[in-house]
């Protein structure tokens, strides 16, 4: 399922919640990390999705917000945080006043915006001066075993997968955040695992979002594409990766 559609996301809210939410923890330790923020911090997570990211800053004692405009996706999240602020949003309508966070994060998220540059500087607006917009999307193609069970499912279909953007090679999200008049502090690639149990979970995992005819169709071709990453024990791991970058606001933040 691509990135588009409220709608289509919060119909697969649930399942998402489930089989993905957990995923981007390495790429978000990294972030945080490179971010330096302490107990306190005023964060934003845009594209919160179920708000797993959001439950890990709210562990680590900062303040969270958060930002879906999926309202499947926002009441998940709401449920699991009922104190922090969260609201159906897209990255670029944020209704926050300016230099409201001292840092804003968002997670496979930006490259969905109507425009990224125009995305960025929604996420600039409401970060502190001084502070950071940390952004992360998957890397290239070659990097990801999930792309390539994806190409072997569509050429099965006879279709084409639409080749990545730019964010996915590297210096991509760097090139985007200077653009956008952000000093680039860190930058990196982030190890992101994927593990299904069984074939079941795979195909329900690799074709989230499709109905239940397509998922019949296309099952067999998802697990035959997928049994190079096999294990012993029957279920599969997938090797995968994120492009992560992190921008400082121009100025200082307030003594």
């Amino acid at each position: 399922m691509d990135g588009s559609g409220a709608d289509r996301w919060s119909a697969v809210a649930a399942d998402w919640a489930e089989l993905w939410g957990p995923f981007g923890r390495p790429v978000w330790r990294a972030m945080i990390t490179a971010s330096g923020i302490g107990h306190g911090a005023r964060v934003l997570d845009v594209g919160c999705g179920s708000g797993d990211l959001l439950v890990e800053l709210d562990r680590l004692g900062a303040s969270v917000a958060g930002a879906d405009p999926a309202p499947g996706m926002a009441g998940i999240a709401r449920t699991r945080l009922p104190g922090a602020d969260i609201r159906i949003a897209p990255v670029e309508r944020l209704p926050w006043p300016d230099n409201r966070f001292d840092l804003v994060t968002a997670v496979n998220a930006l490259q969905f915006a109507d425009g990224t540059l125009d995305g960025l500087a929604e996420l600039a607006r409401v970060t502190a001066r001084g502070g950071y917009v940390a952004v992360a999307n998957w890397a290239e193609g070659e990097r990801n075993d999930l792309d390539t069970i994806e190409a072997a499912v569509a050429a099965a279909a006879g279709e084409e997968v639409p080749p990545g953007g730019e964010l996915r090679q590297p210096g991509g999200l760097e090139r985007l955040l200077r653009e956008g008049g952000l000093d680039v502090v860190a930058a990196g690639l982030a190890e992101m695992p994927w593990d299904a149990p069984d074939d079941d979970t795979l195909v329900r995992g690799v074709l989230l979002g499709e109905d239940p005819v397509t998922m019949a169709e296309r099952g067999p071709a998802v697990v035959a594409a997928a049994r190079p990453f096999r294990d012993a024990g029957g279920g599969y791991h997938l090797a995968n990766a994120f492009r992560y970058a992190v921008g400082r606001t121009p100025g200082r933040p307030p003594s």
